[in-house]
């Protein structure tokens, strides 16, 4: 199985884009990936039991006694690299790219007209709560489960900011990301924290778009 260099994911130039519908976050639209959360102490984070290994099931009263862990999840954009760091499981990675990643500077300030993808993952041990500490607006590109998922399975959801997010477990995801600059997230999660994860870069030859991030 591959392991992931996050800060260095080198990866390979001129791949073609996948574009992501960009639908508006609302109850509706997120049936199956998850709900808009109003209040973060009100969410429950689901809570995966631990799989059978042969045909004895695992006892009801054990399995999924793992709990939770939180922190802040902040999503900063540097130049044209969008950087993740996840204190609640203690996380620092490359999340995307503001242009061809082969050519992204760091060094500037503009901000970011698109997002490019290249690496999605799902937590099978428990549900993600996103819920912003900086009132803007944010991105999320979501899946729903299967480990069959094809690049154009995916939805870009924006969030205007007055709520958070709550994914199921399984439903495939990378973190809530800034349409511009630095953004904090309170992030609770699972405590196990497995992580089933996508290379679209070297599995499918291609980056997820999302454009017009702050259309």
């Amino acid at each position: 199985m591959p392991v992931f260099d996050y800060l260095k994911p080198d990866v390979p130039a001129g791949l073609r884009r996948i574009q992501m519908p960009i639908l508006e976050a609302t109850d509706e639209a997120l049936r199956g990936y998850g709900r808009l959360v109003r209040h973060p102490g009100d969410c429950r984070i689901e809570i995966a039991r631990w799989p059978a290994s042969g045909w004895r099931p695992v006892d009801e009263d054990t399995g999924d006694q793992g709990g939770t862990t939180e922190g802040v999840f902040v999503a900063e954009w540097e130049g044209d690299v969008l950087f993740g760091r996840n204190e609640a499981v203690d996380g620092h990675y490359i999340l995307g790219y503001g242009t061809e990643p082969a050519e992204a500077d760091r060094s500037h300030r503009r901000d970011p007209d698109r997002l490019l993808l290249w690496h999605a993952n799902y937590h099978p041990d428990g549900g993600q709560l996103f819920f912003p500490l900086d009132h803007a607006p944010f991105i999320v590109p979501l899946a729903l489960p299967g480990d069959d998922v094809r690049p154009e399975d995916f939805v870009c959801f924006r969030f205007d900011g007055t709520c958070g997010l709550y994914i199921h477990y399984n439903v495939w995801h990378e973190g809530a990301f800034a349409v511009r600059g630095k953004q904090r997230f309170f992030d609770k999660q699972g405590a196990v924290h497995a992580r089933v994860s996508i290379d679209f870069a070297r599995e499918f030859g291609c980056l997820l778009e999302a454009s017009h991030l702050r259309r």
